[in-house]
């Protein structure tokens, strides 16, 4: 499992890197690997808003639909359309090629209660 330093984490396994008030959204490795061949995506169109916690998409595998849940609010400015005709894109690089939003903030304040690298990897560890 591999967790990329320098990036944010939520407890729903998704992962947020922060670029001045956008924020590149994907799911983990170890959320990619606990669903196994990821099938399908489906994601919010650009333009659309966000809610904090709130679902804002379904990704599907060959074991399980989950749900996507946004970790900040705000309005979704780029989709990674390559992904939604490859989804197993997120399988083979969740962090680089596999990212899924990128989401202009509506509230700074949102990162704050995210985690650090070494904060997720202690919380995967404690919860598998």
């Amino acid at each position: 499992m591999t967790i990329e330093k320098g990036l944010k984490y939520t407890k729903e396994h998704e992962w947020v890197l922060l670029e001045e008030n956008v924020a590149t959204i994907g799911i983990t490795d170890f959320a990619q690997e606990s669903l196994g061949d990821i099938t399908y995506v489906q994601l919010p169109k650009e333009g659309e808003s966000v809610q904090k916690n709130d679902s804002f998409g379904v990704v599907e595998s060959v074991k399980a639909v989950s749900d996507l849940y946004a970790p900040v609010s705000g309005r979704v400015v780029e989709v990674n359309q390559p992904l939604l005709e490859a989804p197993e894109l997120i399988n083979e690089d969740p962090y680089q090629e596999g990212w899924m939003l990128k989401i202009e903030l509506a509230n700074d304040a949102d990162v704050e209660d995210l985690m650090s690298a070494d904060e997720y990897k202690d919380y995967v560890e404690e919860n598998s």
